[in-house]
């Protein structure tokens, strides 16, 4: 059973960091969004994550319900960037222009952590793939 418990380990991070990239992706094209249905520029979003514990079902068929799954997605508080545009249709009575609290090169370092994470587990992945194919052969062999 520690072999399925592994692949729903890696199965559970992947599914959870494959999400993350795409908030992080919606974050840098939204970007320079200054006004969204609410009226107010696009907010910058955060996963967060939360052990995933196990159900009443696994606990039955003895199985680990380890791993990690996606708790909420949750909105950044920080300020907007004011930017001086007074032609801008967006812009205040004092033409200011309110962009998204976004930074592009933190998004840019999160999905740069997101891809070597997802990379850590397809590797770990691999090398659970490689003791199950020897396992098999040495059923074989034996």
């Amino acid at each position: 059973m520690a072999f399925l418990n592994s692949l729903n380990t890696i199965g559970s991070a992947l599914t959870a960091e494959r999400f993350r990239s795409d908030i992080i992706l919606q974050n840098l094209a939204n970007q320079n969004t200054t006004r969204t249905a609410s009226g107010e520029p696009y907010r910058r979003k955060q996963v967060i994550f939360q052990e995933r514990t196990q159900t009443f079902n696994e606990a039955l068929n003895q199985v680990r319900g380890g791993g990690v799954r996606v708790t909420r997605v949750a909105e950044s508080q920080e300020d907007f960037k004011p930017v001086y545009d007074p032609d801008h249709p967006d812009a205040d009575e004092d033409g200011y222009v309110y962009y998204p609290n976004v930074n592009n090169t933190e998004e840019q370092v999160d999905l740069l952590e997101v891809s070597r994470v997802y990379e850590a587990n397809m590797s770990a992945l691999s090398v659970i793939k490689a003791m199950a194919t020897k396992a098999l052969e040495i059923g074989r062999n034996g």
